[in-house]
């Protein structure tokens, strides 16, 4: 084991801004610098985890209420953190993860209107607290994201990308929020904007995290 902690990186945002491409840009970018790099998702990222995705991600946008939402997402964290992020943490890896916290701070709390308080206190319980050393916001006007094809074709998107744009402005309102808490502080959040050439994007993601090299 490693006696120099890993380093734990999320990207966040609403639908369509890139997260899943930028999470694999930007773990290879790591890698060319001679760092061990896990690379993960929620929900998702463990056995256990994967198996709640699929609870979570199918089904009509309504299958479940706000707050089972809630519990499932924390559930799966709970899973991801205990069997995927710590340990490799602990041995010394990067993680980049594409969302996490944040996303159900944005998503449950404030646009379904659970509250930071609950989202909070279920991820205290199942995941110990744990934060990133660096959360960045990919951040990309409602109207380009949702004009993306990828959004309106990607399958994984069907509960949640359903839902209509008064949710999705909810959910962009709340991540702006979070990202301009002074309670996060510039220790932890980044806002970089995602649209552009994918490499230019990749470039001002790693200028986001170069005081963590």
């Amino acid at each position: 084991m490693s006696s120099t902690r890993g380093r734990f990186i999320s990207l966040e945002g609403g639908e369509g801004v890139g997260k899943s491409t930028q999470v694999a840009r930007l773990a290879a970018a790591l890698r060319a610098r001679g760092l061990e790099v896990v690379e993960t998702r929620e929900p998702g990222g463990s056995p256990g985890a994967e198996a709640i995705r699929t609870l979570l991600m199918e089904g009509t946008a309504g299958r479940w209420t706000p707050e089972t939402e809630a519990l499932l997402f924390a559930a799966a964290r709970a899973d991801h953190v205990a069997r995927t992020i710590r340990p490799a943490l602990e041995r010394g890896a990067w993680v980049v993860s594409d969302r996490f916290l944040d996303s159900s701070l944005a998503y449950q709390g404030g646009a379904d209107g659970l509250g930071a308080e609950a989202i909070r206190t279920l991820h205290a319980i199942g995941s110990g607290g744990l934060l990133p050393d660096r959360t960045i916001l990919l951040a990309m006007p409602l109207h380009e994201a949702s004009n993306r094809e990828w959004v309106r074709d990607a399958g994984e998107l069907d509960r949640f990308g359903a839902r209509g744009a008064d949710y999705h402005a909810r959910v962009a309102q709340t991540f702006a929020a979070l990202a301009g808490d002074p309670a996060n502080g510039p220790a932890r959040y980044r806002t970089v904007g995602a649209l552009g050439d994918v490499a230019v994007v990749t470039d001002r993601l790693i200028d986001a995290v170069a005081d963590l090299l």
